[in-house]
């Protein structure tokens, strides 16, 4: 169990690394889709394995209501659950104290949710939450973490930060002891999750603090994700995004994972990679996809627009993925105007398979030291 660096890259912090967990190794960089309540919308597994996307990310707090963790650990695990044989991580439920509607208060001693199914309220201690993904049996667990986001005040933020701390050393201690005596190789990980806003000091500060506690890796929480965190202020927000990465690479040692929380775009994926960071996730493709914005090699698509009407092209004329291959543009253009599953499923295809596609790349140029000319190509290619 653990990390393991196979590659660097000569001018850039680009690396690939293994990580090994007790489902199996996992070669990193990659993208995770998300499947918050254990499916990816409109993708199937078959779909996932067809895309060779090798980990998927789902929402504890939201499955231990519905199925139930009961239900899950009675499958063996969300892996045998779902059918997929991919590693499967699990969030803590602390990225939901940015829903209106989910999100009720929050103490030291854990967070007051509703139930968006049926209006109940949970009351979740970190030693709860470690319970329920242990049940759910993920490979990849996170801390319970205090999410800030952009109009809070730093002294705000701050408390966050000892917020998530507290809850942290807390997560550690209990997930310790619901797995002591299990084999190091049957053991599920656990990530810590750092916050700190858009203030170095902070974010070094909470790095520095959940370092001390050991955890298998350490995920930046609260910085991918503009329109929630950051008002929206995008071209800010990846100027922060970018620094906080630089503060953790300062902190954490090599041999730890890092795991940039909710990052899609493609050409900020690369530019994240290229600081360091190893493992992502988003609904970023897939949300964008029913909307009609696929990615392409050459930029973004916007395949609602009338002159798509009657395009014949492909996609993306370089994309090799089974859309591109076979469908026109008029054609999912159509089914995503006419709101049909097909529709959502084609679109939503194409931008996961363009993405892991992109982590193939990614991997091929670090492997061969040439990864900071290929962020330039793709940047170049893309932005035009």
């Amino acid at each position: 169990m653990g990390f393991k660096i196979l590659y660097r890259d000569k001018k850039t912090k680009a690396r690939i690394g293994i990580l090994q967990t007790k489902k199996g190794k996992i070669e990193t960089p990659f993208f995770m889709p998300v499947a918050t309540k254990t499916a990816v919308k409109h993708i199937s597994v078959e779909d996932l394995k067809s895309m060779e996307a090798d980990a998927v990310i789902s929402n504890a707090f939201i499955l231990s209501l519905r199925p139930g963790t009961n239900v899950i650990k009675k499958f063996g695990g969300i892996g045998k659950f779902m059918k997929y044989p991919g590693i499967n991580f699990t969030d803590s439920g602390g990225f939901q104290m940015y829903s209106k509607t989910l999100y009720i208060g929050s103490n030291d001693k854990g967070i007051k949710f509703r139930d968006p199914f049926a209006g109940k309220e949970y009351f979740i201690t970190p030693e709860d939450d470690m319970n329920m993904q242990l049940d759910i049996g993920s490979d990849v667990a996170m801390c319970l973490d205090s999410m800030p986001l952009y109009e809070d005040s730093k002294t705000s933020i701050a408390e966050a930060v000892r917020r998530t701390t507290l809850w942290a050393k807390r997560c550690k201690k209990e997930h310790d002891r619901l797995q002591k005596g299990t084999p190091k190789d049957k053991r599920q990980l656990l990530f810590g999750i750092t916050q700190g806003g858009i203030y170095p000091e902070l974010r070094r500060k909470s790095a520095e603090e959940l370092l001390k506690l050991d955890f298998d890796g350490y995920s930046i929480g609260g910085l991918a994700l503009p329109d929630i965190c950051y008002g929206g202020a995008k071209e800010e927000a990846k100027k922060k995004e970018y620094e906080a990465i630089k503060v953790h690479k300062s902190v954490i040692p090599e041999n730890k994972p890092i795991y940039l929380m909710g990052e899609g775009n493609p050409v900020e994926l690369l530019k994240a990679i290229s600081l360091g960071a190893d493992i992502f996730d988003s609904c970023f493709p897939t949300r964008n996809a029913r909307r009609g914005t696929l990615f392409t090699s050459k930029g973004k698509l916007r395949l609602l627009r009338a002159k798509h009407k009657f395009d014949k092209k492909p996609i993306d004329e370089k994309c090799s993925c089974f859309v591109c291959r076979d469908y026109s543009r008029a054609y999912i253009r159509h089914l995503l105007m006419q709101e049909e599953g097909v529709g959502y499923r084609l679109a939503s295809y194409h931008n996961l398979y363009f993405l892991q596609d992109l982590m193939r790349k990614s991997k091929e140029a670090i492997r061969k030291g040439k990864f900071k000319g290929f962020l330039s190509q793709f940047e170049k290619e893309y932005e035009e």
